[in-house]
């Protein structure tokens, strides 16, 4: 049995996880509209082609500064 202050380190290792691999995600988007090459994402067991193009279209969505995974994951 976990204890509440294991399952909230555990989270928080999961949360820092998280931030980590969003930070790379926007900095590939970031670097790949710099230099004008697209991106290729899995998403839904299924290969994307994302051209530079879009992702300037997109750049709203995906170039933010606060993410906080807590609400991704449903946590308190």
């Amino acid at each position: 049995m976990c204890s509440e202050d294991n399952k909230t380190k555990r989270l928080d290792s999961v949360e820092e996880g998280l931030i980590a691999l969003r930070r790379a995600a926007v900095l590939a988007r970031k670097v790949a509209v710099q230099t004008n090459t697209g991106i290729v994402i899995m998403e839904d067991g299924k290969i994307i082609h994302i051209s530079a193009d879009e992702l300037r279209r997109t750049q709203a969505e995906w170039d933010v500064e606060e993410f906080t995974p807590r609400e991704m994951l449903g946590a308190c």
